[in-house]
């Protein structure tokens, strides 16, 4: 049975955003647009992690933190904010949340946050934070990547990336949904995908010019082949 993941946010473009994200990740997603729905919707299901959105209509992200806390309710909870202030994030963890996301955030990152925080509860009965694929491993605490043991230095967008292929592997990613997924957005420049693409090849390909790894399938996108 598939975990079950609150989302709260009352910009639809956002939640429409978070719903892809709890989807592509294997979760059930349930929509929440305001507080007080919210905090209905938890005193009469249950769910295995909540996305809260602090700036809503009516309850505040942080009242509902807080009313949810005091009723004993320890669900984990990930703030996904468009507030930057480290005060901001520092009073979310004190009153008990688990995480704190700000706006613009990375889908494939925000995925991988939500399947560590889940392991760290002991919901997905998996102990190890290790992905591996081939000689490639991913660990979804650190945020890290390893060729053979030895650790690959990724900027962000190269993590994502790489991440959402290794998740995909032998299944080929358009164009579109790699745009959708690491940018967050519709394809605003086709270079854009092939630029940081190449830039792997030549991090994790013994001969980018020829990669064994990251194939280009004409006319339908990318596939990570192990």
């Amino acid at each position: 049975m598939s975990q079950r993941i609150l989302i709260v946010d009352d910009d639809p473009a956002i939640l429409n955003m978070l719903y892809k994200v709890v989807c592509s990740n294997g979760f059930d997603a349930v929509l929440s647009q305001d507080g007080a729905d919210a905090l209905e919707k938890c005193s009469t299901q249950h769910f295995d992690l909540m996305l809260l959105d602090i700036n809503m209509r009516g309850i505040d992200g942080f009242q509902v933190l807080q009313t949810l806390r005091g009723m004993g309710n320890e669900i984990p909870v990930i703030i996904v904010s468009g507030r930057k202030e480290d005060y901001d994030a520092l009073y979310g963890y004190n009153l008990g949340a688990d995480d704190y996301v700000t706006k613009p955030f990375n889908p494939v990152t925000l995925g991988a946050k939500i399947k560590a925080l889940l392991r760290r509860m002991d919901k997905t009965g998996d102990s190890s934070p290790l992905i591996s694929v081939g000689p490639f491993s991913y660990n979804t605490s650190t945020l890290r990547f390893y060729k053979n043991e030895e650790e690959i230095p990724l900027s962000g967008k190269e993590n994502a990336l790489l991440k959402l292929l290794i998740d995909n592997a032998n299944h080929i990613c358009s164009k579109d949904m790699i745009y959708d997924m690491v940018w967050g957005q519709e394809i605003l420049d086709e270079n854009a995908v092939m630029v940081y693409i190449n830039r792997l090849r030549q991090k994790i390909e013994e001969d980018p010019s020829n990669p064994r790894y990251i194939q280009n399938i004409r006319g339908l996108g990318y596939k990570f082949v192990v």
